[in-house]
């Protein structure tokens, strides 16, 4: 069963967008399935970072 998914909007910098595309695109994903990847890494390094301190 796919994750449920809820659409959101944000504002982004050009340089940031420009390179987060091009990122993306290296990896043959939207933007949006790169931009999902890249926070779940995010998260599940703070989690860690998280669960070491406790």
């Amino acid at each position: 069963m796919k994750p449920i998914k809820t659409s959101v909007s944000i504002t982004i910098d050009d340089p940031v967008l420009k390179k987060i595309k091009t990122l993306a695109e290296t990896e043959d994903r939207s933007l949006s399935s790169y931009i999902n990847q890249v926070l779940k890494a995010h998260l599940k390094k703070l989690d860690q970072k998280k669960a070491e301190n406790s």
